[in-house]
């Protein structure tokens, strides 16, 4: 939308206009999550901050005195909150992880592929202050914002922006080559990081990067180096997540009448209250929802609108396999009843079993095909989880992959298996590739008996009885939320978690090792519920996550 058209709203909301107060939070609040969400990372404290700067910004908008200067004006609100809300952290919760890492939701909503998804995944590694000052450089790149607003918004000059834009840059161009030698083969790099936690921070950040400056593989470039300036102009904003609510409660007023009202000490102590109310207002107030936005205002009388109360896909994700209850007839018929139950409830029927080892030569079946709308994982799109009580929470509805690394020379002994928990939604494990099984021999091995697991000359790694042998790559669908454990003792394991899709299962299931088919993969998935569902899954969340029972109900 031209200037002109948002002076013109800017100037309605001013002057009371609660249908253009409604316009003007809609059309701007993509922007403030953006900025919010770039900056914190995802934190759980994203919402609270853009819900901050917005009920800032509607409680003093008959404040501003030039409708052209708005944007800066909004951004300048946004990033003062920003910097409050780190004076505010106390130390015991700098650790605090977030609640759906931005850097992920930005690949997955823009889908981001190549060198534009290694500078998303490279904002991890930054500090909070270059990381706030990337949120605005990364919306002056793509068109949204000007250097002037940029450097207002901080508090600068333009020209001290300039160089503190560089600097930031050039630690990102670092972050940029730790990202592509994560993803890389270096054995160096590996050693260096088998005690790494797996968590982005300035400390591995310098480390790794003394590694790559000396390194001849990883400092090898083996594609031209795009400019991130380049590859980010022109890139929209981050939609909404679904779910994402945003509730500006104004008291028993509407909110065009909190304009009118904003110099009020009487109405600012209202407009503080509201952060304590529900999302959905039970008095006035504009509602915004992500995923089909609207916005809401209604007196206080007024019943809530209808749309304000529908569910959002994240609190009741959808689910295809299975009939919906209510479409059974009111009255069922004794003889058909047995049978609605039955197609309604097949999911934890099947759990998986201990099956035979495929023929090394026998091609997989085909791989059944699921909706998928991308998953989201606390971390990130390679989670390396090293120690025991490491976790991720998986969020969405698509393919998951779990890459096993026993490692008996260093401690074998017997295996605890990682669990599931906290299962809202469905879980299945539909494939195992990776082109060996942990217990197929080691090409090499001395006497040719040594296995993924172990051997006799570097001791054994005993799979609890019942338990269905691994694969390197073992692949999961999730369709909800879950949390994966590890739950490490006695035998030392890792287990790295990648968000994935299905052509990349489909591609390493049915491709065998460069020499020859050892080994491809195998296909459990049904494309129904009747598919396997993973051993020690639950929905419920111990205290100790270990002691979840093989097969618990789900």
């Amino acid at each position: 939308m031209d200037s002109q058209h948002w002076r013109a709203v800017i100037t309605a909301a001013q002057a009371g206009d609660r249908r253009a107060l409604d316009e003007l939070v809609e059309g701007w609040l993509p922007l403030v999550y953006n900025i919010v969400g770039r900056a914190l990372n995802g934190h759980a404290d994203v919402d609270d901050v853009v819900q901050e700067t917005m009920l800032r910004a509607v409680g003093n908008l008959g404040s501003l005195r030039d409708p052209d200067s708005f944007r800066s004006w909004l951004v300048a609100i946004a990033m003062r909150q920003i910097r409050d809300r780190a004076r505010r952290r106390t130390p015991d919760r700098l650790e605090e992880a977030a609640a759906s890492d931005f850097a992920e939701l930005t690949v997955l909503r823009l889908q981001l592929e190549g060198q534009r998804r290694e500078v998303a995944e490279a904002v991890r590694w930054l500090d909070d202050e270059d990381r706030h000052l990337l949120s605005l450089w990364w919306l002056e790149v793509a068109g949204e914002l000007t250097r002037r607003e940029l450097a207002a918004a901080v508090g600068i000059t333009r020209q001290h922006a300039a160089v503190r834009v560089q600097r930031m840059k050039e630690r990102l161009e670092t972050s940029r080559g730790i990202v592509r030698a994560l993803d890389g083969a270096c054995p160096d790099l590996r050693e260096i990081t088998g005690r790494w936690n797996g968590r982005p921070d300035s400390v591995w950040r310098k480390r790794l990067a003394r590694h790559l400056r000396g390194c001849g593989y990883c400092g090898g470039t083996r594609e031209a180096v795009v400019p991130a300036e380049r590859l980010l102009v022109g890139l929209a904003l981050v939609p909404l997540p679904v779910g994402f609510t945003l509730s500006l409660a104004l008291g028993g007023k509407t909110a065009a009448a909190a304009t009118s009202a904003a110099t009020s000490a009487g109405w600012s102590a209202k407009l503080l209250g509201a952060l304590t109310k529900p999302a959905v207002a039970m008095t006035a107030g504009a509602t915004i929802v992500a995923g089909g936005a609207y916005v809401v205002t209604q007196p206080p009388d007024a019943p809530p609108p209808r749309a304000a109360v529908t569910p959002t896909a994240s609190s009741a994700p959808p689910r295809t396999s299975a009939p919906p209850r209510t479409s059974a007839p009111p009255a069922p018929t004794p003889k058909s009843s047995p049978t609605a139950t039955k197609k309604a409830d097949p999911y934890g029927t099947v759990v998986d079993a201990v099956d035979r080892a495929p023929d090394p030569n026998a091609r997989p079946a085909a791989l059944p095909r699921r909706p998928e709308s991308g998953i989201t994982s606390t971390g990130g799109p390679k989670a390396v989880m090293q120690h025991r009580g490491d976790r991720v929470t998986l969020t969405g509805r698509g393919y998951v992959l779990v890459r096993w690394q026993i490692s008996p020379g260093s401690r074998p002994g017997a295996l605890v298996m990682p669990s599931w928990t906290g299962l809202k939604g469905r879980l299945f494990h539909v494939a195992s590739g990776g082109s060996r099984r942990m217990d197929d021999p080691l090409p090499g091995a001395p006497n040719g008996y040594a296995t993924g697991m172990g051997g006799p000359d570097i001791g054994y790694a005993v799979l609890p009885p019942g338990t269905q042998q691994m694969w390197q790559n073992e692949y999961f669908y999730v369709d909800g939320t879950v949390t994966l454990t590890q739950n490490e003792r006695g035998c030392d394991y890792g287990l790295i978690v990648f968000p994935t899709k299905r052509d990349a299962v489909v591609e390493d299931i049915d491709q065998g090792p460069p020499r020859g088919a050892i080994r491809y993969g195998l296909v459990r998935d049904t494309g129904t519920d009747s598919a396997p569902v993973p051993q020690y899954v639950t929905r419920a969340t111990p205290a100790d996550p270990a002691t979840v029972p093989q097969r618990s109900r789900v």
